[in-house]
């Protein structure tokens, strides 16, 4: 297949965001050859009224991309701290980084690699093919981590699920969709994309609020996957708060992006929503 020479040895090719530049993260599966200089466009559909709240035990479950290890986004429970002091362990905040499985890959002839789940269309477009079996497993090895969390004191709605890619794909899934359990404290999808339909987004989905970073520049996971995550989480009120930004840059990320991602997580961690 015409991918296998980008994809093979990508394990060794890792662009890991780092604590004293806040770079590029790392891809889900072709190799970032530059990265621009970002500008920043704001959508937000709907405001975010907070109110100080007191500081409980939280964590952070963040699931990296296809070809990538835990590793590669490791360093979040580093950085986002240096840029929100309140997102610290000091502070009650826990970090998961769970592994996603090694699994054949459609778009690569077969080949395995760490993946949620398959991919049978490239680019990542609007409209492409899911694989329904990997989606509902990639959900329950979330839920398994939320288990665990809650077991150690954390509550459900504590709890941020989030992710890169592929990652950010499974955490919309867990988050928002009607099969699954949800009742997170919000969700975050860097370079994502949305795998149902809006008939499919669960009712319960209004109080969890999201925050949606894409690049404008991307041609893995195409830009338009962002605009259709909007429409399909905002009709009809489906998501109360959706913060959605774009940068100008490839299938990666930006220390913009950082910076928005830690200042969204400490609203909904920190400070409670209000009504308007």
């Amino acid at each position: 297949m015409f991918l296998r020479k980008y994809i093979h040895g990508l394990q060794h090719q890792h662009l890991r965001p780092s604590s004293s530049s806040l770079q590029r993260a790392k891809l889900s599966i072709l190799p970032l050859l530059f990265i621009t200089a970002a500008t920043t466009k704001l959508t937000q559909i709907r405001a975010m009224s907070t109110t100080p709240s007191s500081n409980k035990p939280a964590a952070i479950v963040f699931l990296h991309g296809l070809g990538d290890t835990p590793a590669g986004w490791s360093s979040l429970e580093h950085q986002l701290p240096s840029l929100q002091p309140s997102l610290s362990k000091a502070n009650g905040v826990q970090y998961v980084f769970p592994p996603a499985p090694t699994i054949p890959l459609t778009i690569n002839g077969g080949m395995t690699m760490p993946g949620w789940f398959d991919l049978y269309d490239w680019p990542i477009g609007v409209g492409v093919r899911n694989d329904e079996d990997g989606l509902e497993k990639a959900v329950q090895a979330v839920e398994d981590c939320v288990d665990d969390l809650e077991k150690s004191g954390v509550p459900r709605n504590r709890i941020v699920v989030g992710g890169f890619s592929q990652g950010g794909a499974v955490a919309l899934r867990s988050a928002y969709h009607s099969k699954s359990k949800g009742g997170y404290a919000a969700c975050v999808s860097l370079s994502g994309w949305v795998t149902f339909g809006g008939d499919d987004v669960s009712n319960t989905s209004r109080d969890v609020p999201l925050f949606l970073g894409h690049g404008s520049q991307d041609d893995k996971v195409l830009f338009e996957q962002q605009k259709h995550a909007e429409i399909t989480l905002s009709e009809d009120d489906k998501v109360g708060v959706i913060e959605s930004k774009s940068y100008r840059m490839g299938h990666s990320s930006h220390p913009q992006e950082m910076a928005d991602f830690a200042n969204f997580l400490n609203k909904v961690l920190f400070e409670t929503q209000a009504p308007e």
